[in-house]
């Protein structure tokens, strides 16, 4: 058995879910169902992103506290997630007390090191609005682009700025030009892991083409050391004398999520939090494109710095662009399908379905209503569906339900076998889209085989033949049914309690004398 770590991102608490945020997080549920089919130890771990300057901004605008906006938003994520079948076995926030005073011993220990050093640095004041301003309050031009853009990244190029690197720097708020005065901060020295995050980068050179290209892109610049405290009045204390005035960075804390709600998942299953977050164990790290550079650079550094050899990741799981209609989807310009809205309207396996199959997993994809309707009428209901439907429907009208024992036909039996090491493999590399395609092949073959052996002929001419063909049927359906388990979920599980199985990844070699004397349709069309 190994020690499984599935962390999905945290979204920010400052406002609803979109379908990109979707697209990008669907994956890390689809490994955490297949680890535990399979019989591993999962950690399957997010939370809500409860600190930060967006969540102040929007707190301000709707005349609540930072505490209140971002608990207003998490109980909203949470319901999503519970909606779509996200089966985290911890899904969290950074304002929790747990992950707090995690943080802050992680802290104290990466104080003393080698790769922390006290820095007085510039800081960013509004002479307009007299008050300090974080990163993410300062627009300029991005120095490496020239595009305009907020000081704490390029939303064109991923570029990780400071407010001092923006030219032209301005009041997000009132767009007056900026002084900058001085402050004292913790920096983490990521240059001098240079080599270490080298290294990580060339023994994975598997990882997706977006997360090699920025982290070699980040390398190659030149790494800079980062500030890993701010000015700030809402986050978790700095665990040093003299900051009591500052907070830790939110990216020095966010990113160490992953390590807090493993630890407490740890507690409460009484395993070694070390052995999980050591070598016998493996990580995947499920996010978008722009999250790429503090998975593959921040988040190792932090685990480097920390010096007690703490797993590095070992999957980078991570998603282009999701676009709405040909457009950018754009939250300020409301041009966004909202998830809360969607799970209300339509089942939830359809959405899973679409959002695999057409989801930006290796390029930038499109989310058109024409679409998605299209392949869940085609697909799931008359493709799947409908074998599942008349399988079981003929058993039920023809057969009385019932078999003498028999045993699947050897080229499907093969072919079942072949299917649950194809599709394994290609879940690990993350390859979701092929494997789901891949399922959808079967599925399609059988009912090939249904149509080419005409058991509506059969019932007739030749009844051995006939409940043959209607066995081999239900024997694929119910291997099926364990292939798209991780995959679609809710019609899944139907399948699975209907025909008495168990949900394990491998093939379900079992003779049914009778099938169930009732069942309901998987699927309806959308018209």
């Amino acid at each position: 058995m190994t020690n499984i770590v599935i962390g999905g991102a945290w979204p920010y608490a400052n406002g609803s879910l979109h379908i990109g945020h979707l697209a990008s997080l669907l994956p890390g549920d689809v490994l955490a169902r297949y680890y535990r089919a399979k019989g591993d130890n999962v950690f399957y771990v997010s939370g809500s992103d409860c600190h930060g300057t967006p969540i102040t901004i929007r707190a301000r605008q709707e005349g609540l506290s930072p505490s209140e906006i971002s608990e207003q938003y998490h109980k909203e994520f949470c319901q999503v997630f519970e909606d779509l079948g996200f089966s985290y076995d911890l899904y969290t926030k950074t304002s929790s007390e747990y992950h707090k005073e995690f943080v802050k011993d992680f802290h104290k220990k990466l104080y003393s090191g080698k790769y922390i050093e006290e820095r007085t640095v510039k800081q960013a004041f509004c002479p307009t609005c007299q008050k300090v301003l974080t990163d993410r309050l300062v627009i300029g031009a991005c120095p490496a682009c020239g595009k305009e853009t907020r000081a704490d990244q390029c939303d064109h190029c991923g570029t990780v700025l400071d407010a001092e690197a923006v030219l032209g720097a301005r009041c997000a708020e009132c767009k007056s030009t900026l002084t900058f005065g001085e402050t004292t901060q913790i920096f983490l020295l990521i240059s001098r892991l240079e080599r270490e995050l080298t290294e990580l980068l060339s023994s994975h050179p598997h990882w997706r083409r977006n997360a090699v290209a920025f982290t070699n892109r980040y390398i190659n610049e030149g790494l800079r050391d980062r500030a890993i405290t701010r000015d700030l009045e809402w986050g978790i204390d700095v665990p040093l004398e003299n900051y009591e005035s500052k907070k830790i960075y939110i990216w020095a804390e966010n990113v160490l999520g992953y390590l807090s709600a493993t630890s407490k998942l740890c507690e409460e299953r009484g395993i070694d939090f070390k052995e999980v977050y050591g070598n016998n164990s493996k990580h995947y790290y499920v996010h978008g494109k722009d999250n790429i550079p503090f998975h593959t650079i921040i988040l190792p550094a932090l685990l480097l710095a920390h010096g007690e050899g703490l797993r590095l990741p070992d999957e980078i799981i991570s998603s282009e662009y999701l676009t709405l209609e040909g457009r950018k989807i754009s939250t300020s310009l409301n041009w966004a399908i909202w998830v809360k809205d969607i799970v209300k309207e339509y089942n939830p396996d359809s959405i899973r379905y679409f959002f695999i199959v057409n989801g930006p997993e290796k390029r930038d994809t499109d989310f058109s209503k024409r679409e998605f309707v299209e392949q869940n009428n085609s697909e799931l209901v008359g493709a799947w569906g409908n074998l599942v439907n008349r399988t079981l429907a003929f058993a039920k009208k023809y057969l009385n339900n019932s078999f003498s024992p028999i045993t699947p036909s050897k080229e499907i039996k093969e072919k079942v076998q072949e299917y649950y090491k194809e599709i394994g493999e290609k879940i690990e590399k993350g390859n979701f889209k092929d494997a789901i395609e891949s399922i959808f092949e079967l599925v399609r073959y059988g009912n090939k085989y249904y149509d080419t052996n005409e058991p509506w002929k059969t019932r007739n001419s030749d009844l051995e033949k006939c409940k043959d063909t209607i066995y081999n049927c239900t024997y694929l359906i119910g291997n099926l049914a364990i292939l798209l388990q991780p995959f679609l979920p809710f019609s899944s599980n139907k399948v699975i309690e209907w025909l008495g199985l168990t949900n394990q990844w491998k093939e379900q070699n079992y003779n049914l004398e009778s099938l169930p004397d009732s069942f309901g349709i998987l699927f309806s069309k959308i018209e």
